[in-house]
């Protein structure tokens, strides 16, 4: 179910809200724990019921894992454990997302024949496969403590988070389960809720799913893009999964607060950021912290000199890449994020001397010109891609017809004509998306975003319930076509 969906607005979202709070209000809190996991459980099922089955066997066996460590004291025992919970959750891992692209390679460079086995990728495995291991590696360590398996499933399986995260620890979501105060209607957290809820939802539909068009006719072309087409496609791209994983962070956000539970911030303006070091603080910031805990920390993080520090950085982008998905356009991508963060530690003093906004600028373009490599399906396809970049002009002018059609077709757009603008557009068809793109930008630059404006005033005002109902009405009107979000993918 996505919550980008009528069923999900005007069936799944008040029942359970309304039902989890009514058994609050009778005095049931086991209930309403158990109510809250059999609706995650619908919302992870309702698109197949395979998946739920596979995310439940995870979560029993994880849980039984952690009470094994809990009875035994003894070292060996406790290592072997670890080793097993930490195999058995990446063997699942691999087995669903990598093996294909394994055997594919393997059958490359070897000559051999090996069947694959085709199989369709778990929803949010990738999240709750790292949210389990956490518990594991903090059981094994002794940093946390014994919780019963109906906490330990409502925290693994809560719906907001749970399949393109943030990626939650224990110690931050099952306190506030249990916490009293939380367990009735909160009318400043309902407001906040609901406020990064319109506002996350505007960003997905209204944005992303526009500018997704766009890119999609971009890359599924072959033969007449040109430098102009490329550069639109590239920043439409760049613009696309900044505003639809944004506009999911906040949704989950919202939802969360919704129950009276302060999710982790997950996302933080990151193209403001003036350095890939900071973009990667400020982007997707639970993986960052979760490969900084349990990846970069273990390998030695910078306690043992330069040289073996660069190294941990590499081997987390390296991961990271992989994590994103089995394909050698993320390796590469992550690689040369990897290389970027070096080269940001390494002349980090020299740096700080050139003006933030010419190594905003800086950072966004290396950005915009990676993610060019991120959205390809293969490598192939990446360097036509930027073949056709270095063309100037082509049978179709500087840009084709088609690439302001797509955008000059909306809704929106058309009203723009309609009400005065049509000389303007008609002069300048590719003024619109243009002007479009600028903006969005801009608002990337400059903007707060809907966690700073959220905790700004917690009650509202009139002006936020104004903005509330009219991005909750516009975005719920354009819902023609119900999209994922581009992070279900990995």
């Amino acid at each position: 179910m996505l919550f980008n969906s009528y069923i999900f607005i005007f069936l799944f979202f008040p029942l359970v809200v309304l039902g989890y709070y009514a058994f609050h209000h009778f005095g049931k809190p086991k209930m309403a724990l158990g109510y809250l996991l059999c609706m995650s459980m619908w919302f992870y099922g309702y698109n197949s019921i395979k998946y739920l089955f596979i995310l439940i066997a995870s979560v029993i066996l994880n849980y039984l894992l952690v009470e094994l460590l809990d009875r035994t004291d003894r070292l060996l025992y406790r290592r072997l454990l670890l080793i097993a919970g930490i195999g058995v959750n990446i063997g699942i891992l691999f087995y669903y997302k990598y093996y294909d692209f394994f055997i594919e390679n393997v059958n490359k460079w070897f000559k051999t024949d090996y069947a694959l086995l085709r199989l369709m990728l778990p929803l949010g495995i990738s999240f709750y496969t790292f949210q389990q291991l956490s518990y594991v590696v903090d059981s094994y360590r002794r940093e946390c403590e014994k919780y019963g398996f109906l906490e330990y499933a409502a925290y693994v399986i809560f719906f907001p988070q749970l399949i393109a995260g943030p990626i939650v620890y224990h110690d931050e979501l099952i306190p506030q389960l249990r916490d009293e105060q939380n367990h009735r209607i909160n009318y400043e957290n309902l407001s906040k809720g609901l406020y990064a809820f319109s506002l996350g939802l505007a960003k997905k539909v209204l944005v992303a799913d526009t500018l997704s068009k766009i890119v999609t006719w971009g890359y599924d072309n072959k033969s007449y893009q040109t430098t102009l087409s490329c550069i639109i496609i590239m920043l439409c791209y760049t613009l696309q999964i900044y505003f639809d994983f944004s506009g999911y962070c906040d949704m989950a956000y919202g939802i969360g607060y919704l129950f009276n539970i302060k999710l982790p911030f997950n996302f933080n303006s990151p193209y403001k950021a003036n350095s890939i070091s900071e973009f990667w603080d400020r982007w997707h910031m639970t993986l960052t912290r979760f490969f900084t805990k349990y990846v970069y920390i273990p390998l030695g993080g910078s306690r043992k000199g330069k040289i073996r520090t660069y190294i941990n950085i590499f081997i987390v982008f390296l991961v990271s890449g992989l994590w994103h998905g089995a394909n050698w356009t993320y390796i590469l991508w992550g690689t040369i994020h990897g290389i970027a963060k070096i080269f940001d530690r390494i002349f980090e003093r020299i740096l700080k001397w050139i003006p933030n906004i010419i190594r905003r600028i800086v950072t966004f373009v290396f950005v915009a010109v990676a993610w060019s490599l991120f959205r390809s399906e293969n490598l192939k396809q990446f360097k036509r891609f930027w073949k056709y970049a270095f063309r100037l002009k082509n049978q179709y002018g500087l840009y084709h017809e088609e690439l302001v059609e797509i955008f000059n077709n909306l809704t929106e757009t058309r009203i723009l004509y309609r009400i005065g603008f049509g000389g303007i557009i008609d002069r300048y068809p590719l003024f619109p998306l243009v002007a479009f793109i600028v903006l969005l930008i801009l608002a990337c630059f400059f903007m707060k975003n809907t966690q700073e404006k959220v905790e700004e005033s917690g009650k509202y005002s009139i002006r936020r319930l104004a903005v509330t109902v009219v991005m909750l009405f516009w975005s719920i009107m354009s819902l023609s076509d119900v999209s994922e979000f581009l992070y279900f993918n990995f």
